[in-house]
């Protein structure tokens, strides 16, 4: 029984990292949306800050 529930977790686990829904890619587009309005309002400090912010986009 207890096979059978980690096997089914697993799985569970695994299809729920298939693909990025609608939902997701919209969210995200707000967050960049938001980051572009705090940047024009509040400009990043350096080059380094916005090559920091390229780099958390691009793992993220």
């Amino acid at each position: 029984m207890r096979l059978l529930l980690m096997a089914a977790l697993l799985l569970t686990t695994l299809a729920a990292c298939e693909r990025e829904g609608p939902a997701e890619r919209a969210g995200r587009n707000l967050d960049r949306a938001g980051e572009q309005v705090r940047d024009a309002v509040d400009p990043p400090r350096g080059p380094v800050e916005r090559l920091g912010r390229s780099v958390d986009r691009a793992v993220n």
